[in-house]
């Protein structure tokens, strides 16, 4: 060959790499706009409405992972397809990123909505609620039978140390868990509370406070008596008289467990019941139940009020005496009352 034909032969050489070139570019671009393609169609599956035509509870276990969670949604008919919803995740990085518990998946939910509600951790909230004046006995009787709780609670608090209100709790939350959280909403109330009390209340501490707070809440359920009972028991203690409260004497008697009857004379008179505040001075020596939050602020600023007795009025509340004579009509007015309903209202 002549030294002039040599170049023609590099030309058709560089032209045939350049012409590879531009087929890999084309190849590489084409599948490029595939996999583009395909992660658009991927994220608008993601988004769309799902299947589900109402609202589904679903609960997803401690320790499942991403396929695990993926199967189960849609095996409970909240997603269409497994497969893209682990995909998508995956891409995003978010398979760590699912929270564990009880969730509620609104109707047609897209994955991408529950992506975010699995992220968020927004479980299901249940509300326990527990009512003022129950013994501690009776709260832990109440949480053994609160199906969405777990575990054991280690021993029945001490009377009066737990606030009674709603409480929200997930499913699987240990009931221990729930007697510490009443505790430590009894400690913080106080600790708002405790502050602000009224000047020259005939105790001292916090403890006293609460054990009176527990007489209140036992012999009145109507919120705006509380202040008055207070001002009444306040009263008594001031000037050295004592409670005479029927509910010392039941708890005394029973643990606060209702009797079925009224108090016999000999339950009045016997002084050997610790709680009984007819037959032995001050306060008792525990709390009767555990206060709720008025009346742990009643007895904390109680009513100006100068009475020193009450008794039931015969329609749920209470009538108020500052003298013994005007108790003693009073109490022969419920005595009537009661007479009249034995007696069928003749």
């Amino acid at each position: 060959m002549s030294e002039a034909a040599a170049p023609k032969s590099g030309n058709g050489l560089a032209k045939f790499l350049i012409g590879l070139l531009i087929v890999l570019v084309v190849l590489a671009l084409a599948a490029a706009g595939a996999v583009y393609g395909g992660y658009r169609w991927l994220q608008a599956e993601f988004a769309a409405p799902g299947p589900a035509q109402e609202e589904t509870i679903v609960l997803l276990p401690r320790g499942a992972g991403l396929i695990r969670i993926a199967g189960q949604l849609e095996e409970e008919g909240v997603i269409e397809d497994r497969r893209i919803f682990r995909a998508v995740i995956t891409l995003d990085e978010g398979d760590r990123s699912l929270r564990a518990g009880e969730y509620r998946i609104p109707a047609n939910a897209s994955m991408a909505d529950i992506y975010e509600l699995l992220r968020s951790g927004e479980t299901v909230q249940h509300p326990v609620t527990f009512a003022e004046g129950l013994t501690s006995a009776m709260i832990v009787a109440v949480l053994n039978e609160v199906e969405v709780l777990t575990g054991e609670i280690a021993a029945v608090p001490e009377e009066g140390t737990l606030l009674p209100e709603t409480y929200l709790v997930t499913r699987g939350t240990p009931r221990q868990e729930v007697i510490d959280r009443m505790a430590q909403a009894q400690d913080a109330l106080l600790d708002e509370l405790w502050p602000n009390r009224a000047e020259d209340l005939p105790f001292d501490t916090r403890e006293e406070a609460i054990i009176l707070a527990s007489v209140v809440e036992k012999e009145t359920g109507i919120a705006s008596e509380r202040p008055e009972v207070a001002a009444v028991f306040v009263n008594r203690m001031r000037r050295g008289m004592r409670l005479e409260s029927d509910p010392t004497i039941i708890y005394g008697i029973s643990q606060g467990e209702a009797l079925g009857r009224g108090l016999y004379r000999s339950e009045l008179d016997n002084a050997d019941n610790e709680w009984n505040t007819y037959q032995n001075d001050g306060l008792p020596p525990t709390p009767i139940a555990n206060p709720g939050r008025e009346s742990l602020a009643a007895v904390l600023n109680p009513a100006e009020s100068s009475a020193l007795f009450f008794v039931a009025d015969g329609t749920g509340g209470h009538v108020f005496a500052d003298t013994y004579a005007q108790h003693r009509r009073n109490v022969a007015q419920w005595r009537r009352i009661e007479r009249e309903r034995r007696n069928g209202g003749r």
